[in-house]
């Protein structure tokens, strides 16, 4: 008994079990926010439809995640036969990872970040760019054209606005003087400087759009041409995988535009006197905002155009 209290009042004991804790919450909130997240963009396409959406599992609907879940896990994982294998399974498992390593940079509050590191931006900028090569793996070792074809389009659209959303950034660091992203939040920004800034964040607005592949920039999947993109011979636990990074990277966009512009965890426009309302609390509102009126608006004009 007495080793294991010196051993759990170890420093470097303490410092792994609070680090496994944050992964924990961290990796647990981000799916638990993608799953109902998607059940909110069903309910809320079903109500442009005139449909009811998710409804018989559960009170409302509300455990209809669950069960796709557990149906996409007791389904059976088809490889085709002239696939590379390992490449094929190593795709999407990159792909979600890296959606979910994103997030260790960044601060929910002042000194709640998993890795405060004093180039935070270029780790995300690092972690990005890499997700393209997941999506050219599932294109390639898929062995089909049409798989490949969708690859090849994702991978250019990502490419090419990741320049854009690069060169916004390098902005945002001109005007804040740091990489670390806690600094950036805490920059002092004069009324002038926001005001520059705003033309800025409109343009990433857009490339953060194309850069998740969210309507009108879903030309990657092109149904109608090559049948569902780079994913088209995915199954089960594998394109639940894609399906998840997805919008994983949907809330890392948000939550980095709510970080670069938006102020982070400090309250709104400067008011001070709404200082107590904990910083985790201003930066989920910030986020959860954003994310509604930014993806969820684009959704809403690309069915409105499909069905006029």
């Amino acid at each position: 008994m007495d080793m294991v209290l010196e051993f759990l009042m170890n420093p470097y004991t303490q410092w792994t079990l609070w680090t496994l804790l944050y992964i924990v919450l961290i990796v647990g909130g981000v799916l638990l926010s993608v799953a109902y997240l998607t059940y909110a963009e069903r309910k809320v396409l079903g109500a442009i439809q005139r449909r009811q959406g998710p409804m018989t599992v559960g009170p409302f609907g509300l455990l209809q995640p669950i069960a796709d879940g557990i149906k996409l896990l007791s389904k059976e994982t088809i490889v085709p036969s002239q696939s590379n294998k390992g490449v094929f399974i190593l795709a999407p498992v990159m792909l979600f990872a890296l959606s979910l390593i994103s997030w260790s940079v960044i601060p929910f509050d002042k000194d709640w970040v998993l890795a405060n590191l004093n180039v935070g931006v270029l780790y995300l900028f690092a972690v990005s760019s890499m997700g393209v090569y997941g999506v050219i793996m599932a294109g390639w070792a898929s062995n089909s054209r049409y798989a490949f074809l969708g690859g090849l389009r994702s991978a250019s659209q990502m490419v090419s606005y990741e320049v854009s959303m690069g060169l916004i950034i390098v902005t945002v660091l001109l005007c804040t003087g740091s990489l670390n992203l806690q600094d950036i939040v805490l920059a002092e920004r004069p009324f002038w400087m926001q005001v520059w800034l705003f033309p800025m964040l409109i343009v990433f607005l857009v490339s953060i759009l194309a850069e998740t592949n969210r309507a009108p920039f879903d030309l990657p999947e092109g149904e109608s041409e090559i049948t569902g993109g780079f994913m088209v011979e995915y199954s089960s636990m594998t394109y639940a995988m894609f399906f998840l990074g997805e919008y994983a990277n949907m809330i890392l966009m948000s939550a980095i535009t709510t970080t670069l512009f938006l102020g982070g965890w400090l309250p709104p426009f400067g008011m001070s006197f709404l200082a107590f309302v904990p910083g985790m609390v201003w930066f989920s509102l910030k986020r959860r905002l954003f994310y509604s009126s930014l993806f969820g608006r684009a959704e809403h004009c690309h069915v409105i155009v499909m069905t006029s």
